[in-house]
């Protein structure tokens, strides 16, 4: 048998309205070697995106090759695989790779091709068992770029879209070059990409595929992967079938993601039978909505801070993260000022404040009478509307003001 854990999307040295995660991340990485320990893993797959910049700082690489160390002394046997995600800059992430090896770790950024052949080998990483048999294979492969792709002006006469065409072409093309290396044993397939019918996290993830193709179907990957380890999606899910599947990320990366269950995914492959295993893994700052359920005005909100009960002199890194959820009526201008100037009076970092949703009056303008066009209704007016189910209020003369001038620029 076979223990691969797949996990995806660390986003290390990420922000979050300017607070700090490194705090979460020391700690879901404690719980990481944890788990690699408890389930004995044979392979740790990490499916893109561990960085949250192309330009990451030194404090977050140090914090990634120190929890590479931990990890690898925790379980010296295991093989770690890890591919760049669009968030990663691959030639960075490659850099270290001769001394990385010496540790059974693998780094596969972008795809190279020479001669106009792919270099099929670097993508191949094989898995022992527990006897230090071989078992199994990772077909590596990181976040498609337009560079990584074959010619796609080629694919342009192909029926659909030449990206999703070109996305399958790759994929075929390293399992037919890599198929005699494989001896038959069962592999998983990576990938770091959108995969149509996947759950979005609204303002975190980037719409990623070249040519303008937002997403790709979940039968590009082989057929025969036993399972795909996919990352880009923060959301653990399975798409397309049970072994296409997002990890998710470690911890929440935005205000939507509060009511995810963040964790990792165990594979185990014993012979032909594939079990996944989704492990949550606990948050160590607390995400908050208040109120839990529906919306409260902002003259309670302090009211609702105070049951908390949270101690006042809680470290900036471990004061939970909060949503707020406002009733419209009777709120005036400045009321994100208002939350702020509330909530600093207490151990607590505001990430989102949203007022309740209006009724569509957008929709019920445009197509009130379907013999009116868009381009007929006045621009200010729709812009009041927009603004006003945006920010909870009208604007004001400054915001008609800016609007004007650039509708006269445009």
């Amino acid at each position: 048998m076979i223990r691969i854990l797949h996990t995806a999307d660390w986003h290390i040295g990420q922000t979050l309205r300017g607070f700090s995660r490194e705090h979460e991340h020391r700690k879901v990485f404690g719980r990481l070697e944890e788990i690699i320990v408890e389930r004995n893993v044979d392979a740790l797959i990490i499916a893109g995106d561990v960085f949250d910049s192309q330009n990451p700082s030194g404090e977050a690489q140090q914090l990634f090759y120190d929890t590479l160390v931990r990890l690898s002394r925790a379980r010296p046997r295991m093989t770690t695989v890890i591919v760049s995600g669009n968030h990663d800059a691959a030639g960075r992430l490659e850099a270290p790779r001769p001394l990385l090896e010496a540790f059974n770790i693998r780094v596969v950024g972008n795809v190279r091709r020479q001669d106009g052949r792919i270099e099929a080998s670097r993508h191949l990483v094989p898995i022992a068992d527990a006897s230090g048999a071989l078992a199994a294979h990772v077909l590596a492969v990181s976040y498609p770029t337009a560079a990584c792709l074959p010619n796609l002006t080629r694919l342009d006469d192909e029926a659909g879209s030449p990206v999703v065409a070109g996305v399958r072409t790759l994929y075929a093309e390293l399992l037919e070059a890599l198929r005699p290396q494989m001896d038959g044993l069962p592999f998983v397939a990576t990938g770091h990409l959108h995969v149509a019918g996947g759950i979005e996290s609204e303002g975190a993830e980037r719409r990623i595929l070249v040519g303008g193709q937002h997403a790709v179907p979940h039968d590009v990957f082989p057929p025969e992967a036993s399972y795909v380890a996919l990352g880009h999606m923060h959301k653990a899910q399975a798409v397309g079938r049970d072994t296409v599947r997002y990890s998710g990320s470690l911890i929440p990366l935005s205000a939507t993601e509060q009511p995810y269950l963040h964790g990792v995914t165990l594979v185990s492959l014993d012979g032909g039978k594939i079990v996944s295993e989704h492990i949550p893994i606990g948050r160590s700052v607390a995400f908050l909505r208040l109120p839990e359920a529906g919306d409260m005005r902002l003259a309670d909100f302090g009211d609702h801070l105070m049951a908390l009960d949270l101690q006042p002199d809680l470290p900036i890194g471990e004061r939970p993260f909060v949503q707020v959820r406002l009733a419209r009526e009777g709120l005036q201008p400045g009321f994100r000022e208002e939350i702020d100037r509330i909530a600093e009076s207490f151990p607590v970092r505001i990430v989102e404040a949203r007022v309740t949703a209006m009724p569509d009056t957008l929709n019920e303008l445009v197509v009130a009478d379907p013999m009116i066009r868009l381009a007929e209704r006045d621009p200010e007016d729709l812009f009041k509307l927009a603004f006003e189910r945006v920010f909870g209020v009208a604007p004001d003369a400054a915001h008609l003001d800016v609007f004007h001038r650039a509708r006269a620029e445009s």
